[in-house]
């Protein structure tokens, strides 16, 4: 289909005497973005390996590059953590035709990337640093570069604007609240009491017993919370980029970041004290705060985030939960791509 749109563009230009001005500006614009001669990268089809350097030495990570514009790159940072880019392939429904040039990207550990065995290179910090000479590979920079993270991926982004703010055009978190001790107080006092009182009590039976990996408790926490808060579709008819995503995730990571329970962040896990909340205002870029109604986390505290920076907007997703890109996809979409192309244009 995109080698047709690109005939028909040529097309298009040869008649443009005989065809509206807009049309042709369309095609320009079409053919400009789907052109990969000048990028380098043309022989992978946009995907870059880079070597990004840790305390432990240096490793590659994935990314993977759709289309061409210079003054909207969207770079997306995944949750989990140890999760994959896979989970965002929906953008490819949306941004092309926006003219938005966005970047996948597997941070360490994650399924295209190098995976290393050393638990220590697992640290917020380090993981800012890697996002930060990942962006300096891509050539992004305060004129084209906005940075996208949802759940964990958004406390990454968060954490890289309060160090590197100046390299941003605009920041979009997505799903995430500025602090990890109110997103456990928001899943104890809020969501656990709406499960059946016989599913919690069953619920709370294995996590006191710390028997995490057990499969009635997996069972119950999929088909009772995640069918609920996590996307709001019954567990067959989930989209099958987000079970090809839970099948490649590193546990190693994942559990040491976030812990071993999938009810909250607990047990020893680096990320349980995580708090931004009086820092906030100190960022100052252009910011979107996405928030769901049936999240894991409060869309009042995320709505809040966009009062808390100095220059914030909320898209609030009324029918999504953790993973709204799927299952509030057309509010998500919309109020996301107009958020990209307000701030494009000087008008946010």
């Amino acid at each position: 289909m995109k080698y047709f749109s690109i005939v028909l563009c040529i097309g298009f230009l040869l008649v443009s005497c005989q065809s509206p001005q807009n049309e042709s500006v369309d095609c320009v614009k079409t053919s400009t973005y789907l052109d990969n001669s000048f990028q380098g990268d043309a022989f992978l089809g946009g995907i870059k390996m880079i070597k990004v350097n840790t305390p432990k030495g240096d490793f590659n990570v994935w990314t993977k590059r759709i289309g061409n514009n210079p003054t909207m790159k969207v770079l997306l940072l995944h949750g989990g953590p140890g999760m994959t880019h896979e989970i965002y392939e929906s953008f490819e429904g949306y941004f092309p035709q926006e003219g938005i040039e966005f970047y996948y990207y597997d941070q360490l550990g994650s399924y295209y990337s190098d995976q290393p065995d050393d638990l220590s290179l697992w640290d917020l910090p380090r993981f800012v640093e890697e996002v930060e000479q990942v962006r300096q590979a891509l050539k992004l920079d305060e004129t084209n570069f906005y940075l996208f993270g949802q759940s964990w991926g958004g406390i990454l982004a968060m954490e890289y604007a309060l160090k590197y703010q100046e390299n941003l055009k605009g920041l979009v978190i997505s799903n995430m609240v500025a602090s990890i001790p109110e997103y456990q107080a928001y899943s104890d006092e809020v969501l656990a009491p709406q499960l059946p009182p016989e599913v919690l009590k069953e619920i709370m039976m294995y996590e006191e017993k710390e028997d995490y990996s057990n499969p009635r408790y997996l069972d119950l926490i999929v088909n009772n919370y995640y069918t609920k808060h996590i996307i709001r579709m019954p567990v067959d008819e989930w989209p099958e980029p987000i079970n090809r995503g839970f099948k490649h995730l590193n546990p190693d990571v994942y559990v040491t970041m976030q812990g071993p329970s999938e009810f909250g962040i607990k047990g020893d896990a680096t990320l349980k004290d995580w708090d931004v909340k009086d820092q906030l205002k100190k960022i100052t870029v252009p910011t979107l705060s996405v928030g769901a109604e049936f999240d894991t986390m409060d869309p009042k505290h995320m709505e809040w985030i966009s009062t808390e920076v100095a220059n914030g907007r909320y898209l609030h997703c009324p029918n999504g939960s953790h993973l709204c890109q799927f299952d509030d996809q057309k509010i998500f979409f919309e109020g996301l791509i107009k958020f990209i192309k307000d701030v494009d244009k000087g008008d946010f």
